[in-house]
């Protein structure tokens, strides 16, 4: 697989992307809800590119994953669980970070046994 090719990877920078920019939108505004769904949507959006550019480095798919799961997890450690808006858009992207994570897992894998095949 090329690099900037797994759709996996793209679905989570447009999530990273999508919870960073919400803060614009999405109400009510707390000062919690907007640090760590910019935060942690920009670390989902370094973290997807970053896996983009190196298509063989299963930790960065990981990595996604965790951020994603950060992200999911967030409302209640940010105790803006009861802000529908923010919570709604933490988890949804939170989420789609995890399974895309998980799912590029596979293409990962095969890519760094291409690259560092076993010696025998």
């Amino acid at each position: 697989m090329k690099r900037w090719t797994r759709w996996q990877d793209w679905v989570a920078v447009a999530a990273g992307l999508y919870a960073a920019l919400a803060s614009i939108w999405t109400t009510p505004r707390t000062g919690t809800s907007m640090s760590l769904m910019i935060v942690f949507g920009v670390l989902m959006i370094a973290a997807g590119l970053w896996s983009l550019t190196a298509p063989g480095m299963v930790s960065m798919e990981w990595i996604v994953a965790l951020f994603g799961a950060l992200l999911f997890v967030s409302p209640w450690m940010g105790v803006y669980m009861h802000s529908m808006g923010p919570a709604w858009t933490s988890w949804i992207c939170g989420g789609v970070g995890v399974v895309a994570g998980l799912w590029a897992l596979a293409p990962a894998e095969k890519m760094h046994h291409q690259a560092h095949p076993a010696h025998a």
